[in-house]
């Protein structure tokens, strides 16, 4: 049974993703061909995207592209969620930083990512270090407003419980918030890594470092519209892809232990 609704789930996708394929040959054939809205220069299509990703994986640039941008994302998120964590349980633990940090905090994760690129290429030039710059503030105040959240929201009927029942500070926290807040925690992350993987392509396309990014905006340069659709592509799937093993994994782990 199982089984079968696992090749039905991959069937419905393969069906879904080749109606998007349909569309989009017909809007290129029909745009360029037909009615001469766009120049074929100027509108990518299936054949041509597919074209440069078989050149792109040949030379071996596309891969190199995506492991690089994949290490700069992980390691700049990896340090937005312990410094946003520390934030959001600074917030969440005294009254005076909750009245006067948090709307602060609220504000600044409104910036787009594209408004940190000045400081990092200031003051860190055209480096690794301004890429996970841009990465580390485009997603560390989200992560420390969903850690707070995560935090509030737990009931607090579990709190005065454990209370009661002589948990000290310690053991509210280690046995009663964090697994409770657990849920809303997972989705604080997947939003971080949502926030931190699209200020990684702010950052790169900036610098002169090695990335997706960098080979988005190499295709702008060179007028290869195929080449930016491909990167763009590349960018959602990967973003798909951690989506559905990392962060699925994690939210299976959560609710089996809950």
């Amino acid at each position: 049974m199982e089984r079968n609704r696992k090749k039905k789930r991959i069937l419905e996708k393969g069906i879904f993703f080749a109606m998007i394929l349909a569309l989009w040959q017909i809007s290129y054939v029909l745009g360029t061909e037909i009615l001469g809205v766009w120049k074929s220069y100027a509108m990518p299509s299936p054949a041509g995207v597919w074209q440069t990703f078989v050149r792109l994986v040949g030379d071996g640039s596309l891969a190199w592209a995506a492991a690089n941008s994949l290490l700069r994302g992980f390691l700049g998120y990896s340090i937005a969620v312990i410094l946003g964590t520390g934030i959001g349980l600074l917030m969440n633990h005294f009254g005076y930083l909750c009245r006067n940090l948090r709307p602060f905090v609220t504000g600044v994760q409104t910036l787009p990512s594209i408004c940190w690129v000045p400081f990092s290429i200031l003051w860190f030039g055209l480096t690794e270090q301004a890429i996970l710059f841009v990465v580390v503030m485009g997603s560390v105040f989200g992560m420390a407003v969903a850690v707070d959240n995560a935090i509030r929201n737990v009931p607090p009927l579990y709190k005065k419980a454990a209370l009661s029942m002589g948990a000290d500070k310690k053991q509210l926290y280690r046995k009663v918030i964090f697994p409770a807040s657990l849920p809303e925690l997972i989705a604080g992350l997947k939003q971080g890594w949502s926030f931190a993987w699209r200020a990684l392509m702010s950052g790169e396309v900036m610098t002169t470092c090695i990335g997706l990014g960098q080979t988005l905006i190499t295709g702008r340069n060179l007028a290869d519209i195929n080449q930016v659709m491909l990167v763009m592509i590349v960018i959602v799937f990967t973003g798909i892809l951690i989506d559905q093993t990392v962060f699925r994994a994690l939210e299976r782990w959560v609710y089996r232990k809950n």
